[in-house]
């Protein structure tokens, strides 16, 4: 659909280790540089959007992008917009960098504003301080946290790489067993 030019697509992936994809600056910047290249009319608010800010020199604040976000989505005549926000569970939430916080309020504000043509999807693990956010704005959930079969196949990956590594191939299965028991129970699900 969006190489047709029947919906425009967006994803960011959340990761620990990074800086710049673990806080709500990392998603904001992503998105709008992916719709950018995906609408002549994205791109146009955008190239403005940068000229105000002396072409690239000055940062604008996070709320300024969060602005020119719903700008873009708010246009008429656009063709849908997916937005695919992953691994939230992965973004900062820590009390010298409380991002996943404003990131939670960026989503509860897009679903709460109807946009016609937004359609979201968020994966993450059900953290305490996610799922009771979530929950409420969703039009459909699925969970794979606690199914039998999530564990199965962690359980069934780790004894496959034990059997078949060079290093591990030789240990006794008593050592294996332990490795894989060990890794599966806190694999908790991922």
């Amino acid at each position: 659909m969006r190489k047709s030019g029947l919906a425009s697509l967006a994803m960011f992936y959340y990761d620990f280790r990074e800086d710049e994809k673990k806080d709500l600056r990392g998603l904001l910047s992503s998105v709008l540089f992916q719709l950018c290249d995906q609408s002549h009319s994205y791109y146009d608010i955008l190239s403005g959007f940068y000229s105000t800010h002396r072409d690239g020199t000055q940062s604008p604040s996070d709320d300024e992008l969060v602005r020119r976000l719903k700008e873009l989505l708010s246009l008429p005549g656009q063709a849908p917009v997916y937005l695919i926000v992953d691994a939230l569970d992965e973004c900062s939430n820590t009390s010298a960098m409380p991002s996943r916080e404003e990131v939670l309020t960026l989503l509860e504000d897009l679903i709460n504003s109807e946009l016609p043509n937004l359609r979201i999807c968020v994966t993450s693990r059900p953290e305490v301080d996610i799922k009771p956010v979530l929950e409420p704005l969703t039009f459909r959930s699925v969970s794979l946290h606690d199914e039998s079969g999530q564990r199965e196949d962690i359980e069934n990956y780790i004894k496959s790489f034990v059997n078949t590594n060079r290093k591990m191939r030789n240990w006794t299965p008593e050592n294996k067993q332990l490795v894989i028991d060990a890794l599966a129970k806190r694999a908790d699900g991922m």
